[in-house]
C-alpha cells in the first residue's frame, strides 16, 4: 500500500514539475512551504533559499499579493488575479489559488499557480498600439481627404468663376460685335463706291479677327473645364476642305503667295467625324501659315495612310515657306500663349493660343500632331486623325435664300433688349421674308405670346426685367407652350449652353449671327414642329386605346380581356385622384407611388409611350420634389388621357360582352 502511495506521489510530483507556470504552496502564515522548478527558475533562487521565505516579497506590489492571499482564505479560491513577479524582467502573471486541507478538513494552506502572461500582455499592448496608430492613421487620412475636398471645392469654384467671367466678357464683347459685323454685312450688300467697299471690308476684317480671338479664349476655357465635345456626323471630306480653303484665297492672293493642294482620290467620299472641329484645326494652321509667310507657297496635303472595314486614317499636312521655327522652340510651340520668338506677337500679331487649341482638338480625338521646321525656310504641321466609314449619303446644302414655301410666311418673335441688335434682326428677318415682332425683355415677350400666335422665338439671354432663361421657363411651364425657341447668345461657353438645354430651349446660335445658319435653324425647327403637330393630330383623330397587345397576351380570351379591362377601370380613376391629392398635400412619396402603379397599365391597354413618359416625368419630379406647377400640368394631361381611355375601354368591354351572347 505504501509502495502504491509512493508511486502516486512521484507521479503527482512529476506532473507538477512538468508545468511551465510557477506553482507554490503557502502556509497559513504566508510562508512558502514548497514549489516547483518553474518558481525557482523565474525568481533565480534555489528551492532551499525559497522555502520558508515570505511569499509576498516576490511581487512588485506586496500589499496586493497579501490582499489576494487573504481573499483565497475568505472565498476558498481566487481566479486570474493580475500580479507582477519581481524577477529580472518583471514577469506578469495571473494568480490562481485555492486552499488545501488535511483529512479532517482543516485548512493547511494555499496552493497557487501563477500563469505567465507576459507574451499575452505584450500582444495586447501591441494590438492596442496598432489600434491607436490605425485610428491616428484614419484620422490623418480623413484630414487629408477633407483638405483634398476643400482644395477640390476651391478649384471647382475657381473654374466656375473663370467660366462666369468668360461668359460675362464674351457677352459684353460679342453684343456690340454682333451689331458691327451684322450691319457691315448688310451694307456690303448695297451699292457702294470702291472706297466705301474698302473701308467696310476693313471693318469686317477687324471684326472677324476679334471674333477669332474671342473664340480662341472660349475654346481654351472649354478645354480647361473638360467640356470640349466632338460630334460624329457624315460629311464630304473633299467638298468640306475645298470650301474651307476657299476662304483663304483672297488673303493668299493679296500676299502674292501660291496655294498648292493635294488630295488623295482614294479617300472615301463620305466619312463620319466632326467637320466643324476639323475646319477649326485646318483654319488655325492655314491661318498661321499665311500669317508667317511673306513669299513662296502654302501647301495643304490630305493623304490616306490606312484603311480597314470600319475606319480610315488620314494624314493632313500644312506646309509653308515662311519664317520657320527654331528647333529649340518646337517642343513648346503648342503650349498656351507660346510663339516662336518674343518678337513674333509684336510683328505678326496674335495671342499664341491657336496652336494650343489645335493640339487640344487633335489629341482628344485620338490623333497626333507634329511639327518640323527650319528657320528661314518654313514649317510643316502634320496631324493624323481617324474617321469612321459609312454608307450614308450627305444631302447637299441649299442656300438660305431658297425660301421654303412650306414654312412661309413665318411669324417670328425676337426677344432682344439692345436697340442696335433689334434693328439688325429686323433687317435680317426682312431679308428672309419673315414677319417679326420685337420684345425688349422677357415680360413683354410673354405678353405678346399670350396675345398672338408665332411660329418661333429668337431669345436673347441677358436682358433686364426678365432674362432669357426665366422667360423660357415661364413659356414651357406656365404657358405650357412647345413653341420652338432659339437662344441668340453672346455666350458660347458650356455653362450657358447647358442652361439653355435645361430650361427647354431647342437650339442656340452664337453672336455675331451667321445669317445662313440662322435661316436653316429656323426652317428646320418650324418644319419639325409642324410634322410633330400633324402626327399628334392623327393620333387624336384615332383612339388612345389599342387592345392588340392585350388580345395577344390573353390569346383573345374574352373572359380574361374583360377581367383585365375591368381591373383597369377600377384602379385608374383612384390613382389619378391619389396623384392630384398627393400633389396638393405635397406628399411626394405617395405621388411617386401612384405614378409608379399607373405606368404598366398604359402598355397593357396599348395607350402608348407618350402617356407612359408623362407618368415617368411625374415620378422624376416627385422624387426630386421639384416644381409643383410643372407636375400639375403633367397630371392634368394624364387625367385627360385616362378619362378618354376609360371611355374607350368601357365601349370595348361592352362590345366583348355583347359578342359572347
Amino acid at each position: 500500500m505504501i509502495e502504491i502511495n509512493n508511486q502516486e506521489s512521484r507521479y503527482a510530483r512529476s506532473l507538477i514539475e512538468a508545468s511551465l507556470d510557477p506553482l507554490i504552496t503557502i502556509s497559513i502564515g504566508g510562508k512558502i512551504t514548497d514549489m516547483n522548478q518553474a518558481m525557482a527558475t523565474i525568481t533565480g533562487k534555489t528551492r532551499a533559499e525559497l522555502t520558508g521565505t515570505d511569499f509576498f516579497d516576490y511581487f512588485t506590489e506586496p500589499n496586493e499579493a497579501r490582499k489576494v492571499y487573504e481573499e483565497v482564505f475568505a472565498k476558498g479560491y481566487v481566479v486570474d488575479y493580475p500580479l507582477t513577479i519581481k524577477d529580472h524582467k518583471l514577469t506578469d502573471v495571473l494568480f490562481n489559488g485555492s486552499v488545501y486541507k488535511d483529512e479532517n478538513g482543516n485548512v493547511l494552506g494555499v496552493v497557487v499557480v501563477a500563469r505567465d502572461i507576459t507574451d499575452q500582455k505584450r500582444i495586447e499592448t501591441e494590438m492596442l498600439e496598432a489600434k491607436v496608430f490605425a485610428e491616428i492613421a484614419t484620422q490623418i487620412a480623413e484630414d487629408a481627404k477633407n483638405k483634398a475636398d476643400i482644395a477640390r471645392g476651391v478649384a471647382e469654384n475657381a473654374v466656375k468663376s473663370k467660366q462666369q467671367f468668360l461668359s460675362n466678357m464674351s457677352h459684353e464683347i460679342r453684343t456690340p460685335m454682333n451689331a458691327i459685323i451684322g450691319f457691315t454685312k448688310v451694307l456690303l450688300k448695297t451699292n457702294l463706291s470702291d472706297k466705301q467697299q474698302e473701308y467696310l471690308s476693313a471693318i469686317k476684317t477687324s471684326g472677324d479677327a476679334l471674333i477669332v480671338l474671342i473664340n480662341d479664349i472660349l475654346d481654351l476655357a472649354k478645354v480647361d473645364a473638360g467640356k470640349m465635345t466632338f460630334e460624329k456626323i457624315p460629311f464630304k471630306m473633299e467638298t468640306s476642305m475645298s470650301a474651307m480653303l476657299h476662304l483663304f484665297e483672297t488673303k493668299i492672293n493679296e500676299k502674292n503667295l501660291k496655294l498648292i493642294t493635294s488630295y488623295d482620290s482614294s479617300i472615301p467620299d463620305v466619312l463620319v467625324g466632326d467637320p466643324v472641329r476639323l475646319h477649326q484645326i485646318i483654319m488655325n494652321l492655314v491661318s498661321n501659315a499665311v500669317k508667317f509667310t511673306s513669299e513662296g507657297a502654302i501647301t495643304v496635303s490630305v493623304q490616306k495612310v490606312s484603311e480597314d472595314d470600319k475606319k480610315v486614317g488620314i494624314l493632313f499636312a500644312i506646309s509653308d515657306t515662311g519664317i520657320g521655327i527654331d528647333e529649340s522652340r518646337t517642343d513648346s510651340i503648342f503650349e498656351n500663349f507660346q510663339q516662336a520668338t518674343s518678337g513674333t506677337s509684336r510683328i505678326y500679331g496674335g495671342t499664341g493660343l491657336g496652336l494650343a487649341i489645335v493640339k487640344q482638338l487633335v489629341e482628344p480625338q485620338g490623333g497626333v500632331i507634329t511639327v518640323s521646321s527650319k528657320v528661314g525656310e518654313g514649317s510643316t504641321f502634320s496631324f493624323l486623325l481617324s474617321f469612321d466609314k459609312t454608307d450614308a449619303k450627305v444631302q447637299p446644302e441649299s442656300d438660305w435664300q431658297d425660301v421654303d414655301v412650306e414654312v412661309k410666311p413665318l411669324k417670328v418673335l425676337v426677344v432682344e433688349d439692345m436697340p442696335l441688335n433689334q434693328l439688325l434682326m429686323k433687317t435680317v428677318l426682312d431679308d428672309f421674308g419673315f414677319e417679326r415682332d420685337i420684345a425688349a425683355n422677357g415680360k413683354i415677350a410673354i405678353e405678346l405670346l399670350e396675345a398672338r400666335v408665332y411660329d418661333i422665338v429668337l431669345m436673347d439671354l441677358q436682358m433686364p426685367v426678365m432674362n432669357g432663361f426665366e422667360t423660357t421657363e415661364y413659356i414651357r411651364n406656365t404657358l405650357n407652350s412647345s413653341i420652338p425657341i432659339i437662344a441668340l447668345t453672346a455666350d458660347v461657353t458650356t455653362v450657358d449652353i447647358d442652361k439653355c438645354k435645361a430650361v427647354g430651349m431647342n437650339d442656340y446660335l452664337a453672336k455675331p449671327i451667321d445669317e445662313k445658319l440662322l435661316y436653316k435653324k429656323i426652317v428646320s425647327l418650324v418644319k419639325k414642329v409642324k410634322n410633330n403637330m400633324t402626327a399628334i393630330a392623327i393620333k387624336r383623330a384615332g383612339k388612345y386605346v389599342n387592345l392588340e397587345y392585350l388580345a395577344n397576351r390573353t390569346k383573345s380570351n374574352p373572359e380574361m380581356m374583360m377581367e383585365m379591362i375591368s381591373v383597369y377601370l377600377q384602379q385608374t380613376p383612384p390613382l389619378i385622384i391619389s396623384m392630384k391629392e398627393s400633389l396638393a398635400n405635397k406628399d411626394w412619396q405617395a405621388l411617386h407611388a401612384a405614378a409608379h402603379k399607373i405606368i404598366p397599365s398604359f402598355s397593357i391597354m396599348g395607350i402608348g409611350e407618350d402617356s407612359e413618359n408623362i407618368a415617368k416625368k411625374v415620378q422624376e419630379y416627385a422624387k426630386s420634389q421639384q416644381e409643383t406647377e410643372v407636375m400639375s400640368n403633367l397630371i392634368a394631361q394624364l387625367e385627360l388621357i385616362c378619362v378618354q381611355a376609360c371611355k374607350e375601354l368601357e365601349e370595348e368591354y361592352n362590345t366583348i360582352k355583347q359578342s359572347k351572347k
